[in-house]
């Protein structure tokens, strides 16, 4: 067969079989590089460089169209990445909200998901705290800076020169986009993936992730425990973990809510006490009770009402993130030097240190399960708070 029809099915198979990236690159290497014969283990490390990993996911091409399948391509291991395939990611209700813009303006296509649990199947030639086999998880960061002071502080999720967020963010080199759990695996630096205990049910752990260590921080923050009084403000994804850590943690725990119908449930969880926020001669017994409020509440509610029920000292944590911005009286807080602070997440420490809280204590989330193609069926439920009190989807439905 003449030579020229040779490397004419060699430049013809390589264009069907590779990506048109890596096709032009190994085009140029064999073109100007040096031979093959010399330098083998320097074309394979090119060629390692720029693979990429098919990856299966439901992701939102905007704001206004439902979730459906879609297939991109994450990065290839790295020297220090960990590759895991993905068993469950929980549903958190800023799912929804990013995907419908309702904090900023998302970055599409969006996958979303950071309550992810699953098992490595893939480690850089440098990590060392993972092998294959092993449980992992990545919550709400897949990286940061690791320079600022923040960051030196185990404080990434404060990062000052903005971390990377799991979905709807950028890598550090602040063009690459992030994509999150509702996906079949994902590939993340070491220093951000958390170790998981054999033997934990790993759908109920999905959702500490997020849930899970935006309710912890703040209490431990505030060393919230014995000899305090805590009331939780919300009984929802995030009111049913921070009642389970408040109780955990040896303080005197009240759920505030508006609706009687959740009372059982609050003392089912292990609440000392509840109050429907709605029933005035309630709010006016517990006024000047507490030392803390943990509010989760992500509607419209009124601060100045729940700050009347803080000793004097006590502070109200925000945790939850109503779409509007609150008018807060002055007076609320001068009378009895109250304070109003808000959390977001925790750091890697802080959120490895959770998870092997809650695994020596039995501390879980209260879940359903569901299928991926009922993603949208659930986003509807969880509007109207048909969920106790976690969804987490079932990767295997991929």
């Amino acid at each position: 067969m003449p030579a020229v029809n040779i490397l004419s099915l060699c430049v013809t198979f390589l264009f069907q079989r590779c990506s048109w990236l890596i096709f032009i690159k190994i085009s140029l290497y064999i073109c100007y590089g040096d031979p093959l014969q010399t330098h083998k283990s320097s074309f394979t490390n090119y060629l390692t460089f720029t693979t990429m990993i098919e990856t299966k996911a439901y992701a939102a091409q905007d704001e206004n169209t439902p979730l459906a399948p879609w297939t991109f391509e994450r990065r290839e291991v790295g020297a220090h990445d960990v590759q895991f395939d993905i068993l469950y990611c929980g549903v958190c209700h800023s799912d929804l909200h990013q995907i419908k813009n309702d904090w900023f303006p998302g970055i599409f296509p969006m996958v979303p998901g950071h309550e992810i649990v699953g098992r490595v199947v893939k480690v850089g030639e440098h990590v060392k705290g993972f092998k294959v086999g092993d449980l992992a998880a990545t919550g709400c960061l897949v990286d940061s800076c690791r320079v600022c002071e923040n960051c030196k502080r185990d404080l990434e999720q404060y990062c000052l020169n903005g971390s990377s967020q799991t979905y709807n963010g950028l890598e550090q080199d602040h063009k690459t986009p992030t994509y999150g759990g509702y996906s079949n695996t994902i590939v993340v630096n070491e220093d951000f993936v958390l170790h998981l205990k054999e033997g934990v049910d790993l759908a109920a752990v999905a959702p500490l992730l997020c849930a899970g260590i935006t309710t912890y921080s703040p209490l431990r923050h505030w060393k919230v425990g014995k000899g305090h009084k805590l009331a939780v403000l919300g009984l929802g994804g995030l009111g049913h973990m921070a009642v389970k850590f408040g109780v955990a943690f040896g303080a005197d725990v009240t759920v505030l809510s508006t609706s009687p119908k959740k009372e059982e449930d609050a003392k089912k969880l292990g609440a000392h006490h509840f109050v429907v926020t709605t029933d005035p001669e309630q709010v006016k017994a517990a006024k000047n009770s507490f030392d803390f409020i943990l509010d989760t509440v992500s509607a419209e509610h009124d601060f100045n009402m729940y700050l009347s029920l803080l000793r004097t000292d006590g502070v109200h944590i925000c945790v939850g993130v109503p779409p509007k911005p609150a008018e807060i009286a002055a007076f609320s807080l001068l009378g009895g030097r109250k304070s109003l602070a808000g959390s977001g997440i925790g750091g890697i420490k802080e959120t490895q240190e959770m998870l092997d809280f809650c695994a020596e204590n039995n501390i879980v989330s209260d879940i359903e399960m569901i299928d991926i193609k009922d993603i949208q069926t659930a986003y509807d439920r969880m509007e109207k708070g048909d969920v106790r009190y976690r969804f987490v989807i079932d990767m295997a439905t991929l």
